[in-house]
Formats: structure tokens, sequence, C-alpha cells
């Protein structure tokens, strides 16, 4: 098979070459180009030391990020390349990285060091693919196969747990039978692991093609890194709005949400309280104050996992009002504006159809419909420039000082209720319209 190499990478490779040292692009970026995609970054392999290769490479800029493994980084074409030494891995004890690394002149050593077999194959402009472990078979059979044995792999970097779900998860491939039983075997070494990295590849996990397989089948998997995810599965909700339990309805939601970090994470989480809020009246489960609880039980989930402040706020945001009734009528919809802004709304109501596609299928009909109603209210609402917010009012508080509106809180308070109006349609955005009703209605400054 024929990879196109950028023509910095293939720069990289003969620059090597002319100096005497074997080089390869390694990695992903072969993984990638075998299945038709677009590498993102292109790493190198090659036999030459890492103060070799500076030396091949003097004239250029380099980084020195990690020679304790082998690894400089090269400045081509305004894009980073990394090129490493070919090595193999000194003992691991803490199940993340080896204490040490052995550089080595064969390849063969090198790629076995590596995770899974579609990530173990290297590329030669002039020798095609060098693949020893199977790596194509395995992108052709569609599987996520460890090279060598799993539980070692896995004992050397509890992470490959989480990376070979992502994979699969991405890829749309399934988990080989020995990697999987391996991956169920080792789950608990994820302890081990920093909570950040574990956070990014969930991430990519969750907006994967695949995630829908791979939530189900690897929910051991998911309750190790969120252990109250384990209340849910199981946990019959007894509402005829509700034909899955808590889990099988949550990831059935998951996988109706668009691709998109955020609102998968919402969907993850929308529901983590209603164990603790079920009751039973009146032949039906119920889950009153369920978005409260679970809003504060998703804070802690996700600071647990070292999340940003804004994903916080945005998934917490959205868990809590997920639930919300929101009549179909521009006034309420410019109230929710005003509330959460339009980044939020938009967002809260790819929850809420989210949430529907995972309701019994007799009310997903009118559920929908009710969405697409308010949503071209809001496109409407947007398109118009209509106000809903202080900063779309006509006027400020400069102008309510000039008509003689006393200064200090009144001002905020004025405004705050001629925004009100104008969101109520009771008056127009208008400024005399606005200031007319702003003298009117409140008492001048009598100075």
């Amino acid at each position: 098979m024929h990879i196109n190499l950028p023509h910095e990478v293939q720069y990289i490779i003969n620059t090597l070459e002319e100096h005497g040292f074997e080089a390869y692009a390694v990695g992903g970026c072969v993984r990638d180009a075998v299945l038709g995609k677009e590498p993102k970054d292109w790493d190198i392999c090659t036999g030459a030391l890492p103060g070799q290769t500076a030396e091949c490479f003097g004239d250029q800029r380099i980084f020195e990020t990690g020679l304790k493994h082998g690894t400089i980084s090269l400045l081509l074409g305004g894009e980073i390349y990394e090129i490493t030494t070919f090595r193999i891995d000194g003992i691991y004890k803490d199940n993340r990285r080896p204490e040490s690394v052995q550089f080595v002149s064969d390849l063969h050593n090198d790629l076995a060091r590596r995770d899974f077999t579609i990530n173990a194959m290297a590329y030669h402009p002039a020798k095609g693919i060098i693949d020893p472990f199977g790596g194509i078979d395995d992108i052709n059979n569609q599987l996520i196969r460890c090279v060598g044995d799993a539980e070692k792999r896995f004992d050397e970097d509890a992470l490959r747990i989480m990376r070979a779900l992502r994979f699969a998860s991405e890829l749309g491939f399934a988990i080989e039978s020995h990697t999987a039983e391996a991956i169920l075997g080792k789950k608990n070494l994820l302890h081990n692991i920093a909570s950040e990295r574990i956070r990014e590849e969930l991430n990519r996990l969750l907006i994967g093609d695949n995630a829908l397989n791979v939530l189900t089948e690897y929910v051991q998997i998911i309750v190790t890194i969120i252990p109250e995810i384990s209340a849910l599965i199981g946990f019959e909700q007894n509402n005829p709005y509700h034909n899955l339990d808590v889990w099988g309805h949550t990831v059935k939601s998951v996988i109706n949400a668009p691709a998109d970090k955020i609102i998968r994470l919402t969907m993850l989480l929308h529901d983590i309280g209603k164990p603790l809020c079920y009751t039973f009246e009146n032949e039906k489960g119920h889950f009153h104050g369920h978005q409260e609880v679970g809003t504060e039980m998703a804070r802690k989930i996700m600071r647990r996992l070292k999340y940003d402040n804004h994903t916080v706020h945005a998934v917490t945001t959205l868990i809590t009002y997920h639930d919300a009734e929101i009549p179909p009528r521009a006034k309420t919809i410019r109230r929710w504006l005003n509330r959460i802004g339009e980044e939020r709304l938009r967002q809260l109501l790819l929850v809420k159809r989210a949430d529907a596609y995972a309701h019994s299928e007799q009310f997903l009909k009118p559920r929908l419909d009710t969405l697409d109603t308010m949503t071209g209210i809001l496109d409407e609402i947007i398109a118009q420039n209509q106000c809903f917010s202080l900063k779309d009012l006509a006027i400020d508080g400069r102008d309510l000082i000039a008509v003689g509106i006393a200064e200090g809180a009144d001002i905020g308070r004025v405004l705050g209720v001629l925004l009100d109006m104008v969101i109520d349609g009771k008056i127009e955005n208008e400024r005399e319209v606005l200031l007319r009703e702003a003298v009117s209605a409140f008492p001048l400054n009598s100075d």
C-alpha cells in the first residue's frame, strides 16, 4: 500500500537516511492513512539517538521536549514533528510510564512495545508498510487487539484501557476477546491514572459513532471511573413515559445527541440523581427534584475528573433545566434567552430532543413537534434582533438619569422592569416609548 507522505515527513526520513540512519513514519498516522483518513499528526521513529537526530537537523529549529524518552521535536513549515529513537521500555511501577527506556537499533522491538496492533505499524516510502503484528488484518476485521500479552500491556499503562474503549467508539471496531477480558480484569488499575487523562479519553469515547456499544458492553469500566453510575443500571422507572431502565435511557439519550462534548456529557449525567429521588405514587414511579440533586452530583463528578469551569457550568446548567417546561411562545423563549443566553438555550433544546428520543416512542412525536416550534421561534427572535437582555434595550442608565430618574439602585430596578415589559410584549423597545414609560411609572429626582 502506498501512503502519500507530506513533503516535510519525506524530508525528515530522507535527511536521516542520508546520515546513515533508518527512519519511518509510525503509529497513529499510519493507522489513519490505512483507514483512508487524513492523519492529524505525523510521528517519525529512527535508529538515530536524540543527539544524532539533532545534528542531522542542526540548521532547523529543534525543541528537546522528551529527551528522556528519546524524542525531539522539529519545527518545519509551521508544524511540529516528533522524532523518536527506537526504544524498548523499562519497568513500569505506576501503571502509566516506564521508569526508564533503552534505545535500540531494531524497529521491530520498538513496535513490540506499543499498545494495539493498529498502532504498531510503520511506513517507509520505499519499503512500504511494516506490520509485524497484524495491524492491517485487524483494521480489515475491525478489531482492537493488544500487541502481545494484553494483561501485560494494561499493567504497563492502565490508560490503555480507556484508549481501547475510545478507539472502539471512534472507529466503530469491536474489542478482541482476550483484550476485552484483560480490560475487565484490570479495570481497577484505572484508579492509578490521573483524572485529567481519564477525562480526555472519556470525552472522545462519548462523541464516537460507536458510543452506544461501548457504553453498553463496557459499563463496568464507566462505573470504575464514575461509580455513581452503578445505581442507574437496572433501576426501573415504572413510568409509562419510560420503557427503559435509567441506564438504558441514559445511553440511548447519549447516542441520540449531537457528537458534541458538552451535550453528550450532559446526557451521560442528566439523570444521575434519579435513584436518590425515586418515589412510587399513584401506581407510577416519580423522580421529584432529580434535576437539582443530579446537578450537584454531576458537579462533584466533573470536579473529580478535573473538568474546566466552563464545561462544569455548561453541563450543570443544562442538567438543572433539562426537564423544565418551556411553553412554545415568543415571550417565554425571550425569557429563557434572558436567563441562560442563546448558546445555552440552543444546547438545552438539543438536550431535550436527545432526551425525548430516549422516552417511550408513543410520546415522541408531540415532543419533537414542540421542540421544532420552539427552535423556529428562537430563530425568528435572533433573526429579528428582538430584545431579551439589558444590553438590547434602546436606553441605558444614563438616559434615565437624563430624564430625572433618581441615580442609584433605582436605575437598575427601572431598567429591569422596562426589560420585563419589552420581553412580555407590553411595550416596544423604542427609546421614546421606554423613556415615556419610565417617566410615567417611576418617581423623578426632586432635585
